[in-house]
């Protein structure tokens, strides 16, 4: 890991004027060591003069300079995170939760995103490293697992959404197989047996978990799942067209469709209101995460539940724990189903 130079370290902290303790005891008319006490509470000071370096710090708007005390004392009181696409609302979400159990702790957050390219994915990871992070969250991603073993060995690190061998009771992941199997059997007790698809990124390995549920459930209900009813999407909207064209171009026969996310979902359902195939009187969807608009879709979506709060504060605790020295065991968490109006009943 690299380390800055004397001069860069220089060169940032005089970038910007700040109040010293210096400024603080002549305002006051105390010493410098008795600014130091008050700052620190270190020592018993007399009221009078705490009072007047109390009053100073206010007047003067003092705030410590972290920074530097943390290089002194061999911390930079900074997290890094990296995430995989920002603008995405299931990992904005989660994102949100761990900035949230952040806030409080005396540390601050410095991001990073590796947009699902495993270049820019270790460069964004590297970048956090420089700049000297105390721990890492890192939220999902294709960063190499011997990299990632490499630095969780050298650092405090917690992984959301990947399993690392080794490292289990570090990663904070959702047991992606029972989600999958749970919405596909929701089709099923609704009474569809005909039930396709939409697969996320074919390597993905939460896309493959899903799957493998899906076509668990399937057989579970004497049902020999079809490799023609399964097309791979790419989690977002514009693959949730292209792979419902797909199914409704090569003839296939189905009465819903189980995406692999919300977003995928969306597309589905635009895809069919375009050829005027009603949603759910003759194809019934359910998606996967619960997205803020998934509840306001027409008709709203039925999904599965990604607890992103408890993933977030989770992630965050976990992280904090392990800055202070303390065990960390983490668990497989789990989805809910969530049942809206795409999905319709078949009477036999």
């Amino acid at each position: 890991m690299k380390t800055l130079s004397q001069y860069t370290i220089k060169r940032i902290m005089s970038e910007t004027k700040r109040v010293t303790i210096q400024d603080i005891a002549k305002r006051a008319d105390v010493s410098i060591s008795t600014v130091s006490r008050v700052l620190n509470n270190s020592a018993a000071v007399g009221e009078a003069h705490r009072q007047a370096v109390e009053e100073a710090v206010a007047a003067l708007d003092y705030r410590p300079n972290i920074f530097a005390k943390g290089l002194a004392g061999g911390v930079s009181m900074t997290i890094g995170i990296l995430t995989q696409n920002i603008s995405s609302p299931l990992y904005d979400a989660i994102l949100y939760h761990v900035l949230q159990g952040i806030r409080d702790s005396g540390y601050s957050a410095i991001i990073a995103d590796g947009q699902w390219h495993p270049d820019e994915s270790r460069q964004s990871l590297q970048s956090l490293l420089e700049r000297q992070v105390d721990g890492v969250i890192i939220i999902g991603g294709n960063n190499e697992e011997a990299h990632l073993i490499e630095l969780a060995g050298a650092m405090p690190m917690v992984f959301v959404g990947r399993h690392i061998e080794g490292y289990e009771h570090l990663c904070i992941c959702i047991d992606e197989y029972t989600g999958g199997y749970m919405a596909t059997q929701h089709l099923l007790d609704r009474g569809h047996r005909q039930i396709a698809h939409i697969m996320g990124i074919a390597t993905h390995p939460d896309a493959i978990a899903r799957r493998h549920g899906y076509e668990c459930a399937l057989r579970d209900a004497s049902i020999e799942p079809q490799a023609a009813w399964v097309v791979e999407g790419q989690f977002t909207q514009s693959s949730g067209v292209l792979a419902m064209e797909m199914l409704l171009t090569q003839g296939q026969t189905f009465s819903a469709v189980f995406a692999a996310n919300d977003q995928m979902a969306y597309g589905a359902r635009l895809a069919l209101f375009r050829r005027h195939i009603r949603v759910p009187d003759d194809i019934s969807i359910i998606g996967y995460d619960d997205q803020p608009h998934s509840g306001f879709t027409i008709p709203p979506l039925t999904t599965m539940r990604q607890p992103t709060d408890v993933i977030g504060r989770t992630a965050t605790a976990a992280i904090l724990d392990l800055l202070k020295g303390n065990p960390v065991a983490t668990k497989p968490l789990t989805v809910d189903l969530i049942v809206r109006e795409s999905v319709g009943r078949i009477y036999r």
